[in-house]
């Protein structure tokens, strides 16, 4: 049985080296400052540009997190596809490296009705020996997993919760009310404005992007409130929410927190997604980094 899965699970970045391909010796270097700052590992999601990646990378990505993390902290790798047969496919490969659990993106491009969502999962976790979460992200992919959906889905042995990254508090609480009598079935809180109020409304975990520029500031949210210090809690996610606002502001994430990183001195290389940062936005991004970080 895989580990619950609590804290702080930072959605990483996928480095690519100056050619654009995947540089798994960087990779090491962000995992290792992430298991420093007490955070585990999200890998293979959005801010791991999964949408540009093939599937020999994606594997490539979960194992090297694997092998830096060695059973120090947790790992999930997300293996969603458009089709579920690709997506079992891939979960295969990657339950095979020994994930704690693998989490599964709604399918995007074709609008789908709330019962093929509930048989696309249902297919997943029985092909899969690894337990799956859910993923919710409708601006990304055009398709909403309900609450009433989840609480079905909440049935299924081998699916363990969801990670909501639609960005309201309104879709996290409902999900949480949806769920509230079903054991072990956790829901993972998705927008990094919306961490400590999801720990306080029963998340067991966080998937934070901004983690990636940021861990320790991250982990202090989650620590501060698993010690109890609601209000310490409550004061380190205000902490970070000027560099969250100002920096997103800039571009989409995981374009911009990846050139936060370059200019903070990580090896991490360019989005290969189409994105151009001009000098100015290259100021704007210092400007940042250097009021919220130093």
């Amino acid at each position: 049985m895989s580990r619950k899965i609590t804290g702080v699970l930072t959605a990483i970045v996928t480095p690519f080296d100056d050619d654009g391909a995947l540089n798994p010796p960087a990779l090491r270097q962000q995992v290792k400052r992430q298991l420093d700052a007490g955070n585990g590992i999200f890998c293979g999601g959005t801010n791991g540009e999964f949408f540009v990646l093939n599937e020999r990378e994606k594997v490539a990505v979960a194992e090297t997190c694997m092998d830096e993390v060695a059973g120090r902290a947790s790992v999930v790798a997300h293996i969603g596809e458009i089709s579920t047969r690709e997506t079992i496919r891939l979960g295969k490969q990657i339950a095979a490296l020994g994930v704690d659990a693998v989490s599964v993106i709604t399918p995007w491009f074709v609008p789908l009705k709330q019962d093929e969502l509930i048989a696309h999962y249902t297919a997943v976790a029985d092909a899969l020996s690894v337990p799956v979460f859910m993923y919710n992200i409708p601006a990304r992919t055009g398709n909403t997993i309900e609450p009433q959906t989840v609480r079905t889905l909440a049935s299924h042995p081998n699916i363990i919760g969801i990670k909501d990254s639609a960005g309201s508090y309104e879709s996290l609480s409902h999900f949480l009310e949806a769920v509230k009598e079903s054991e072990d079935f956790d829901v993972l809180n998705g927008p990094d404005s919306l961490i400590h109020q999801g720990f306080v409304d029963g998340c067991s975990a966080c998937i934070s992007g901004l983690a990636n520029v940021a861990p320790k500031e991250i982990n202090a949210i989650w620590s501060r409130f698993n010690a109890g210090d609601i209000a310490g809690s409550h004061q380190a996610q205000e902490s970070v929410t000027g560099l969250r606002t100002e920096l997103y502001k800039v571009a989409f994430s995981p374009a911009v927190v990846k050139k936060a990183l370059q200019l903070m001195g990580h090896d991490v290389g360019n989005s290969r997604y189409a994105v151009h940062f001009s000098d100015a936005q290259l100021a704007q991004i210092k400007h940042i980094i250097h009021t919220w970080l130093q």
